[in-house]
């Protein structure tokens, strides 16, 4: 398994991820519902918004319905020779910190009938290499309390428990944790 960058030529096997009801987006299901109509309203659109270094793209719509400023950042999707999930990555320029609304540098979401074969592990490790590229001193990467999981894959990638917390109400209020991962 390689992350890659999104182009036309692996556009069509993440529709069918997306048919098949997948979503890229943890917090809100409806996601990938959205995608799916900006895919076929735009699709060249769409490729071209998975890379958005200078945060030009659209206003991000929260779980909770409200919207704030897009950050830098990019997706890559995870690909066996067919669609197995994204990771993406967003940072603000010229400092490790995130605004409140945003949980952590890096999240990634592995297709269902793909999950446990360590793609999820192995993406993280491959785009650590980007996010070092742009300055950043580490990454900070949150999970639900019972998402062992994913706690796993930040594990086996070096991240350290830096805090128990309480998520903000606009993305269900859960308890969870924050993992720091050095980029030495």
């Amino acid at each position: 398994m390689q992350i890659v960058r999104p182009t036309m030529e692996h556009l069509a096997s993440y529709v069918a991820a997306l048919e098949r009801g997948w979503s890229p987006d943890n917090t809100r299901p409806e996601a990938g519902r959205e995608e799916l109509e900006q895919i076929h309203a735009d699709a060249v659109g769409f490729i071209a918004g998975q890379e958005d270094r200078d945060a030009i793209g659209p206003a991000i719509k929260l779980s909770d319905g409200s919207f704030v400023n897009r950050l830098p950042g990019f997706h890559r999707w995870m690909w066996d020779g067919e669609f197995c999930g994204t990771i993406g990555f967003r940072w603000q320029k010229g400092t490790n910190e995130l605004p409140p609304h945003c949980l952590g540098h890096i999240g990634y979401s592995v297709v269902p009938w793909k999950r446990r074969l360590g793609y999820a592990t192995a993406a993280l490790r491959q785009v650590l290499p980007e996010a070092k590229s742009v300055g950043l001193k580490y990454v900070e990467i949150t999970t639900d309390l019972e998402n062992e999981a994913s706690q796993r894959v930040i594990l086996a990638n070096g991240g350290v428990l830096v805090e128990h917390f309480r998520k903000p109400p606009q993305y269900g209020g859960k308890p969870s944790l924050r993992f720091r991962i050095e980029l030495a």
